[in-house]
Parts: structure tokens; C-alpha cells; sequence
């Protein structure tokens, strides 16, 4: 059970995902990571040696402090925080306790090179339409919450990637893009450990606006149309993704908690 000073994997997992996440840390040895080196979605690592050294940047924010099995690192490292006025917790049981659970983890492998502020950075294709805020989305959620996204001239990319050490998605012949019938958002789900049926509908409804396979989803019309709509709303690619961020907010929601929930214009009339 829980305390005022800890977290339950399952409340945490809640969170992840939604804009209301606390910053996560990973307070593992080296040993207990290179054992097994998955993230929880979303978490940086960091040294308990350290805590005061990086205690400041996250001043102001709500954190869980990961570590091994949820005993003396984590419980210290938050200890340390709530010291300073900073509102900290240890995940129960660590990430062992997140990993029996049967919760989702992020290769660190697959994490691109951070730079040296702590995040990563990313360039595609300007004026954006769906894969391409779709993926940040993701990304912003799941796996750094401070990703830098560039957008630039289509025949940039590349040049701009190699230039300003930037990761290149939704271009061909680049590591995160189209796979066959799959978008980038498909492979980014897979590739980073996502595959959960919440994210899983939401791919197939990206898939579907993307491609033009409106028939694969439902609600891919919608999407598709939301998308247009704010393409042709915003002429500044990052504000359009702040929108974008929005929406893809609520259709997860959507699909994690709502696909049962019908609605109707209730009325007291009575019908003939």
C-alpha cells in the first residue's frame, strides 16, 4: 500500500502518458542496470550520488525516484528531494516491482543520444500533417518529455540530422520511418516497447489517416480531418504541434478509457 512518500506501479502507470506525469529517475547502479536495461516510459537516469547536484532541475516539479527494488536508493534520493522543497516519491517495489507487474519498459538502446542538456533531438519534414505529430506526441509521452523537435525543408533532413546531431524520422531510408504497410508511429510504438492495447488502437487509427486506408479505423476520419484542420490553422510548425499535443492527448484517453462510453442528447419527451 502506498504512503505519502511512495507511489504504487500501478498509479504510476496511470500517469504515464498523460500530461500529469511526474518527472521519473532512475536511480539504478550500473550493475542493476546493465542487468537490465529497460526505462520505465519516460524515466532518465541519474546518479544517487549526484541528488544534489541535480536536485534543482527538477525544482518546482512533482518526481518519482526509481531504483532496484524500491529500498534505500530511491527512499534516500526522495528523501533528499522532500529536503529541499521538492515533491518526492519512490516507486514501491522499484523496477523490479514495475517489471512483475507486467509493465511496459523502454530499451535504453533505443533512446536516441541526448545532447548536452538532457534531451534529445529530433528533425523531420516541415508543415506537419499526422505521422509527424503523432510521433512527437509519443515521444513527449513515453519517452522524453523534453525532446527538441526541429522541422525543416524536406531535402534538409538529412544534412540537418548529420549537422546538428539530430535523429531523422517519417524520411525514407532512415531507422524511424515507414515500414511496408506500417507508419512511423507504428514502428516507434514497437520499437520502444509500447505495444499496449491503448497505443496499439491509437496506431491503427494514425495508420489509417495516414495512408489514406480510412476503413482500417472508425475514427481515422476524424482524426484525418482534425489533423487538416490544424495544419490550416497554425502556419508555425511548433505551435501546430503544441495543438497537436492536445488532440492526441484526448484521442489516448479515448483509447485507453472511453471506447465502451456511448453519448446521447438525453430528452424528456415523450415519443409517439
Amino acid at each position: 500500500m502506498s504512503s505519502y512518500t511512495s507511489i504504487s506501479p500501478d498509479k504510476l502507470s496511470r500517469l504515464i502518458g498523460t500530461p500529469h506525469v511526474p518527472v521519473l529517475i532512475d536511480v539504478r547502479i550500473d550493475e542493476d542496470f546493465d542487468a537490465d536495461p529497460r526505462l520505465i516510459p519516460g524515466a532518465v537516469r541519474r546518479s544517487h550520488r549526484d541528488v544534489n547536484d541535480w536536485a534543482a532541475s527538477v525544482s518546482g516539479q512533482s518526481v518519482v525516484i526509481i531504483c532496484h527494488k524500491g529500498q534505500k536508493l530511491s527512499e534516500g534520493a526522495a528523501a533528499w528531494l522532500r529536503h529541499g522543497n521538492i515533491a518526492a516519491e519512490s516507486l514501491e517495489g522499484g523496477q523490479v516491482g514495475w517489471n512483475e507487474a507486467g509493465l511496459p519498459t523502454v530499451p535504453a538502446d533505443k533512446i536516441p543520444k541526448r545532447d548536452r542538456r538532457g534531451r534529445t533531438v529530433w528533425v523531420t519534414r516541415a508543415r506537419p500533417k499526422i505521422d509527424r505529430i503523432a510521433c512527437p506526441w509519443l515521444i513527449r509521452r513515453f519517452i522524453d518529455p523534453t525532446a527538441v523537435f526541429l522541422f525543416v525543408a524536406p531535402p534538409e533532413v538529412e544534412a540537418v540530422a548529420d549537422r546538428f546531431e539530430a535523429t531523422p524520422f517519417d524520411i525514407e531510408h532512415v531507422f524511424w520511418s515507414h515500414r511496408g504497410e506500417l507508419c512511423t508511429f507504428d514502428v516507434m510504438v514497437s520499437e520502444f516497447g509500447l505495444s499496449m492495447p491503448p497505443l496499439e488502437r491509437l496506431a491503427t487509427m494514425v495508420r489509417a489517416a495516414d495512408t489514406g486506408r480510412l476503413d482500417l479505423s472508425p475514427e481515422a476520419s476524424g482524426l484525418l480531418a482534425a489533423s487538416l484542420g490544424l495544419s490550416r490553422m497554425y502556419e508555425d510548425d511548433l505551435e501546430q504541434l503544441s495543438a497537436g499535443i492536445l488532440l492526441y492527448d484526448a484521442f489516448y484517453r479515448w483509447c485507453r478509457d472511453a471506447t465502451r462510453e456511448t453519448h446521447n442528447w438525453p430528452t424528456n419527451k415523450v415519443r409517439p
